[in-house]
């Protein structure tokens, strides 16, 4: 294979992180999917920003604080849910092409890891409840170097921990600034593009555009 490793983002790549909400859509009311917008988006920017202000916590305390401001954001939400949605991030959906194509590329010989922003206590949680444990080789968080994406010491956690130089890894994520700084690494990038969003970040360009993983195995 042209690459050794396949490596994957884990939340919105291979778990569904609107399903928290989804699975208690009718309690929480009406407006449980701009719930779950909001929480998404102030996750991540807790991460960017806590990684420029050298301020590390993990990203289980970012997932419970963004949650806490979304409900502040959406006052009709039932707050009263709150423990449920937490609860159920620790228990996200895959996406249903996911075990086929991690499968598929196993078969194919290729060493497969998860490197995520998730706590190492969250991605074990999940990987577990989607049953990829017997199939993921590694799963890299940034726990380790107390920096979130896209920082490229996040990125260099694959490299050096599989020994490999970047150009050997395929890396895959629906998030299109995490295919930059993947790309600016060196990865090669797959963009999931499951929302059919406009392309951005127009100097680093993933090397591949996908709308699901599942034709991830034929690329070679």
């Amino acid at each position: 294979m042209r690459h050794s490793a396949y490596v994957f983002d884990a939340y919105g790549t291979l778990f569904d992180v609107h399903a928290a909400v989804r699975r208690h859509a009718e309690a929480i009311g009406p407006d449980g999917q701009l719930l779950s917008d909001i929480w998404r988006a102030k996750q991540l920017e807790y991460s960017w920003v806590r990684t420029l202000m050298g301020a590390y916590v993990d990203f289980w305390q970012l997932t419970q604080q963004a949650l806490d401001h979304a409900f502040a954001r959406v006052p009709s939400a039932d707050r009263s849910q709150r423990q449920n949605l937490l609860d159920a991030y620790w228990r996200l959906d895959c996406y249903p092409e996911v075990p086929s194509v991690l499968k598929a590329l196993k078969a194919q010989g290729a060493r497969l890891a998860i490197l995520s922003n998730g706590s190492p206590a969250m991605l074990a949680a999940a990987v577990k409840s989607a049953g990829l444990d017997l199939v993921l080789d590694d799963v890299f968080s940034v726990d380790a170097i107390g920096k979130f994406k896209t920082d490229p010491a996040v990125y260099d956690i694959v490299t050096t921990a599989l020994r490999v130089y970047p150009n050997a890894v395929s890396f895959q994520s629906s998030n299109r600034w995490d295919v930059a700084g993947a790309a600016k690494f060196g990865f090669r990038t797959v963009w999931i593009n499951r929302a059919g969003q406009p392309d951005e970040y127009l100097d680093h360009p993933p090397s591949v555009i996908l709308p699901s993983l599942g034709g991830l195995p034929n690329l070679g």
